[in-house]
């Protein structure tokens, strides 16, 4: 299975967001990270790949068009999660996860619902009611939602940007066992850099609508590229676990 974008562009208006995006074929078992300052079109093209905004290119997956799909096929193939998360409902965590099961057509949903809880360390948060959640707390809970319905491919959007360093890396982890057991595509809009390059396979970095790099962290991640994106002289340097890290020494003027 792999996801293959082609001359994506979405405009509101006049105005053009994103700019004939063209990435190669993605394929399954991978986690790939959308990059990029504020503005750049990661949630767009997020949203778009969703089929949440109208779109002119092609997006194939297995080689089947996308758009074709009927709007309920497709999100169960693949499954958003978008940045802002609506206000919490007056339904309990573990039956929220079986609702969602059910629109996914999966069986043996209380036993999904709970793996799904279990894998991000929120079990005990079961016989809440939603409405009781923190912000965090419901991004996790919806991140299990998706995580149980077991789609074909997995949206993030900004997925850890409520949560503490601890459920960052419990999340991204999650995930990632997610996407090689199951063999599913994982495409996550990440802010925070290093984050990015410790947890994905593959950089996607955007700028003002357009695709500026495309590949592994180790080759995405370099100086000039940080400073033509983000507008920062860094350096990206190996630590002692072999994971990349970018040092921001200053702003550039």
């Amino acid at each position: 299975m792999s996801l293959s974008i082609d001359h994506l562009c979405v405009a509101y208006g006049a105005r053009q967001i994103l700019h004939g995006v063209t990435l190669p074929a993605l394929p399954a078992g991978s986690l790939v990270a959308l990059v990029g300052p504020n503005g750049a079109g990661k949630s767009t093209l997020l949203r778009a790949l969703a089929g949440l905004e109208r779109m002119q290119g092609t997006l194939r997956l297995d080689g089947q068009d996308v758009t074709r799909l009927g709007f309920a096929e497709r999100a169960r193939r693949l499954a958003y999660m978008p940045q802002q998360l609506p206000p919490g409902l007056a339904l309990g965590v573990l039956e929220s996860i079986v609702a969602a099961l059910r629109v996914g057509g999966s069986d043996d949903l209380l036993s999904h619902a709970f793996e799904a809880l279990r894998q991000l360390g929120i079990e005990g948060l079961a016989e809440r009611s939603l409405d009781s959640l923190s912000g965090g707390q419901r991004q996790l809970v919806a991140l299990a939602q998706l995580l149980a319905r077991n789609p074909q491919v997995l949206l993030l959007d900004e997925p850890t940007s409520a949560l503490d360093l601890h459920y960052q890396l419990r999340v991204m982890g999650a995930v990632r066992e997610r996407v090689v057991a199951h063999r599913l595509l994982a495409v996550a809009v990440l802010h925070d850099i290093n984050l990015a390059a410790s947890q994905a396979d593959c950089l996607v970095v955007l700028r003002e609508g357009r695709v500026v790099a495309c590949g592994a962290p180790a080759d995405v991640l370099k100086p000039a590229m940080l400073a033509e994106v983000y507008g920062v002289e860094a350096r990206v340097e190996q630590c002692s676990q072999g994971r990349l890290q970018v040092l921001v020494d200053r702003a550039l003027a």
